[in-house]
Order: structure tokens, then sequence, then C-alpha cells
């Protein structure tokens, strides 16, 4: 694929990025052309659009249903005492676009589900899910898996957070569903309803946007790994993710496909 060459104006933005050796301007030039939805763009879905934004990855889709509260700004920090009352997808779209000029963001004010949330996922490169409902999160999994677009997601309670890398494009990965079936949903808490500290949601955001990076420009894509951070302790743990066998997910659409193939 052949890429637009770099202005020397970005050139000398995104020096510092380009000097690394596995990096260069080829990357810069990838990025320049990603497409990537963000959904949810509460703290999680702030810290990652920043980064993706000033890395400079040309066209942001930036999704969510809730107006900015005055409770959202202290782990929310794309926003601003000004932004309240707003929606965040708009007001998060004018703080990246604000940011850096030369990237597009689209902000989608409204839940996705259904077609239109299939729709965005088919468009993207890259999904990262920075929701903070289950039922979301599910609906991300299902539509990433059946349009095989790799997904990032992000999660953070209390001192705790959660990174889980999904490539749909590999053969035999897990999903989502594998980790956390839908008949689990009914106990799981939110920041809302548990509390949260806001720099472990950053760190989550910032791992969202560093595994993005990596995916978008590396030929060695990320793999499919769960990551478990306890900030009292400063700790990480990584654990593979086996498939669950019954999931109605990943092992029942891939039968689905199969027996369609076999007819």
């Amino acid at each position: 694929m052949n890429f637009p060459p770099l202005s020397d104006d970005a050139f000398d933005r995104y020096s510092r990025q380009i000097m690394l050796a596995d990096w260069g301007e080829k990357s810069q030039q990838k990025l320049a052309v990603a497409k990537v939805l963000i959904v949810g763009c509460g703290g999680l879905g702030t810290v990652a659009g920043l980064y993706l934004a000033g890395a400079g990855v040309g066209h942001l889709v930036l999704a969510d249903d809730d107006d900015v509260e005055s409770s959202n700004l202290p782990r929310q920090v794309a926003y601003r005492e000004t932004d309240v009352g707003t929606p965040k997808a708009k007001a998060l779209s004018a703080q990246l676009s604000a940011l850096n000029h030369r990237i597009h963001c689209r902000p989608v004010e409204r839940r996705l589900s259904g077609k239109s949330l299939s729709l965005e996922v088919s468009l993207a490169d890259l999904v990262l899910d920075c929701s903070d409902n289950l039922e979301t999160r599910q609906a991300i999994n299902e539509a990433c898996f059946t349009s095989k677009t790799p997904l990032i997601s992000g999660a953070a309670i209390g001192w705790n957070g959660q990174l889980m890398v999904f490539d749909f494009a590999r053969a035999k990965t897990p999903c989502y569903h594998c980790l956390f079936p839908a008949k689990h949903d009914e106990t799981t808490r939110n920041c809302q309803s548990a509390g949260v500290i806001g720099p472990v949601v950053g760190v989550i955001g910032n791992f969202q946007a560093l595994v993005a990076l990596q995916y978008l420009t590396q030929p060695e894509k990320p793999a499919t790994r769960f990551y478990h951070l306890d900030g009292r302790t400063l700790s990480w743990q990584m654990m593979h993710v086996p498939q669950d066998p019954a999931c109605t997910v990943c092992q029942v659409q891939k039968k689905a496909v199969i027996n369609e193939y076999l007819a």
C-alpha cells in the first residue's frame, strides 16, 4: 500500500516517534490513514483518545450518549469545567481536534447498538472498548468477532484495572464472552456504584492507546492476553485467555460458518 508522504511540518511534529528504529516515517504514514473506533468517552476513552490523537491517528470515531458531569472531572481529564452539560462525544471531539488539527474526529452522540454498532465496527481498523456497562461490552465483543476487527478492552474499578487484547484476525482466538459470560453480568459493579481512583483509569486508558499504536504500526501484532493491575501494590499480572468451548459467541458463530460452508 502506498501512503501519502509526510509534510515537513508533520515530520517535525512527530519527530520523537519517527526517530525510533522500529517506527520511522512508514509507521507515521500508517497512523495517518488509520481508523479507530472508541466506544465510551469517559475516563478510559478520554485518556486513550488524547494519546491516539497526539500520536497522529488520522480518523477517530468517538461514541457516547452521556453528557459531561462535574463528578466526571477528577478522572475524565480531557474535559474542563466549561464542558459540564455538553455531550461527551462532542466535547472530546473538540478537545482532540484542538490538540491536533491534522486528524479527523467524528462524534457519535448516542449509544451504539445493533446495526449501527456493527456498521461502525466494520468501518474501523481497530476498536477500543472504553464503555462502562457489560451489555455494551458484550455487544462490542460480538460485533468485533463477527467482523474480525481487533478489540482492545479496558475496565477500572476501585484500585484495580483490567486490560484485554483480542486479535480476532487470528484463528482460534478467544473472546470477551469466554472470560465473562453474560450470565455473570448481574453481579458486576461499575465505578458509579463502587467508586474508582482516577489514575487507575488513566493507566488503563494509556495502555489501551499503547497497544493500539503497536497494532496499527508494528508487523508483529499484540497477542490475545488478559492483564490485571493492582493499583495498591503497583503490580501487574498477565494471563493467557483460554477459549471456552461452550462460548455462545466465538464457538457458536464459528460452527455456523463451518456448517454454512459444508452446506
